[in-house]
């Protein structure tokens, strides 16, 4: 950990430079990094140890791109990682990666070896008791909802697409207008509203309309020919995952990173700039850096706030409507072998507190000792939502009492419980939100030497294998900025 800033600070490079320093130890606007040796640009400074900025500095390794990696907290991994709990191991989220970037996983698979696995367990949707495949599929709706109903909805879905109605800008209306307000009401828009905390007609289709394939013409008459078969492969049932959960991945990004490349405990607190590049960053508001090439992935509207001189007020305004939620994980371990069948299980009722809840051991045996399992809800709640002892206590009570209330657990069979926040989890795209991104974007793009990624830093919805994907393409255009600004 560095000293308390003095006179002289320290750049990325471990040099010193007392270049551009005011009295208080801090860069003046335009004086941080003027003293960097020639090769300007061949450092990279990362901000935010979650996946995306460990892709960055995994891919930056392979490159022979020098770099730094700063993360708050006192581990990496951010908001994907593996936690552990009396033998028991469950993730921060029902996290899974998809096979959806060959060269994704193809690049994962060699990384990790006989530790990554390919699983086939479906996603269910809880309704009314009944089990019912997730996304939405035309065939098991059919068997679930009964002829009469499946009837209604039919008519309705045929309806809007005879009518040549337009989807909708706004959840909400997407919704009705595409799969009609029997499987609207039932399926999709209470469920949104837990997940986002907005009304569904605030709420952009951005983030959604991704999870609602399937449900179609088409598709329910090749399953009703083919069967079974179809009916699974347009479902999130086959994806690979780590047999020690999904933090492996995580956890061997940042060994090939290399420990002396990555600094935990390391928050940036304030970011310094001359309105065309970051020159310097303030760590845990003690000592400065110098910076050259910067990645943030840090949530966007914190970045807007820490910097200095401030941006322009209307940035600062829009940057303020930015908002995230934040999930509560409630993981029960119990003295059973299982609960489910499903990789996860969704609850679109407003009945119940969480929006989906998820069995580790189906994602892998050795998330949990023999002869026993757990169950991990999600709650999601507002980022200024109290967090206390009382309240977790409070919301164990409330998915215990639910799950023994359906018949899914008994109260003999819960070995503990443990509570964990996690932040900033999901950035809300409202109707506004591409705006006033784009807005944002475009100042920022100002900064020459700052590049943005991950979720919170583009402020937008991505799995894993976006994140890996984007970081792999970010290093390489950096090598080939730099490899031009130093003329090699």
């Amino acid at each position: 950990m560095e000293p308390a800033a003095t006179a002289a600070t320290r750049t990325d490079t471990g040099t010193p430079s007392s270049a551009g320093v005011d009295v208080a130890g801090r860069p003046s606007p335009g004086g941080a990094g003027r003293d960097l040796p020639p090769d300007r640009g061949t450092h990279l400074s990362i901000w935010g140890g979650g996946l995306a900025g460990l892709a960055v500095g995994y891919y930056a390794r392979k490159q022979g791109l020098p770099f730094t990696l700063y993360e708050a907290a006192e581990r990496v991994g951010g908001n994907c990682r593996t936690l552990e709990h009396a033998g028991f191991r469950f993730d921060s989220g029902a996290h899974r990666l998809h096979h959806k970037r060959p060269a994704v996983t193809q690049e994962v698979a060699q990384l990790l070896g006989d530790a990554l696995q390919e699983i086939h367990v479906p996603s269910r949707l809880y309704y009314e008791g009944q089990s019912i495949d997730f996304p939405l599929s035309p065939l098991n709706l059919l068997t679930s909802l009964g002829f009469r109903d499946f009837a209604r909805t039919a008519w309705e879905v045929l309806s809007a697409r005879l009518r040549n109605q337009e989807a909708g800008r706004d959840f909400e209306s997407f919704a009705l207008n595409t799969y009609g307000g029997t499987i609207a009401r039932r399926f999709l828009l209470n469920y949104s509203e837990k997940l986002w905390g907005i009304p569904c007609r605030r709420l952009s289709t951005e983030a959604a309309v991704k999870r609602l394939k399937g449900l179609d013409l088409r598709t329910f008459l090749v399953e009703a020919v083919r069967g079974k078969k179809a009916k699974t492969e347009h479902l999130d049932g086959a994806f690979h995952y780590p047999r020690l959960g999904i933090g492996t991945i995580a956890d061997t990004l940042a060994e090939r990173c290399g420990p002396e490349n990555l600094r935990t405990g390391a928050a940036i607190t304030r970011i310094f700039h001359d309105r065309t590049r970051i020159t310097g960053a303030e760590i845990n508001a003690q000592s400065t850096i110098d910076v050259q090439d910067v990645v943030s992935t840090l949530p966007l509207p914190q970045v807007l706030a820490m910097l200095e001189p401030a941006p322009p007020a209307e940035i600062l305004a829009v940057a303020r409507t930015l908002r995230f939620r934040d999930v509560i994980l409630v993981a029960l371990f119990l003295d059973r072998e299982s609960v489910t069948d499903a990789a996860t299980v969704y609850f679109p009722s407003a009945d119940f507190p969480f929006t989906r809840i998820y069995e580790p051991r189906n994602r892998s045996r050795r998330m949990s000792p023999p002869g026993r399992t757990s169950l991990v809800a999600e709650i999601p709640c507002d980022e200024t939502a109290r967090h206390d002892g009382d309240q977790e206590a409070e919301l164990v009570e409330r998915v215990r009492s639910r799950l023994i209330r359906i018949g899914w657990i008994r109260e003999q069979e819960i070995l503990g419980a443990q509570v964990v926040r996690m932040k900033c989890a999901y950035p809300v795209r409202e109707l506004e939100t591409h705006d006033q991104v784009a807005r944002i974007n475009a100042f920022l793009a100002g900064f020459g030497n700052l590049r943005i990624a991950g979720r919170n830093g583009l402020f937008q919805h991505a799995f894993i294998h976006d994140v890996i994907e984007s970081g792999a393409q970010l290093v390489a255009e950096l090598t080939g900025a730099m490899k031009k600004r130093v003329g090699r």
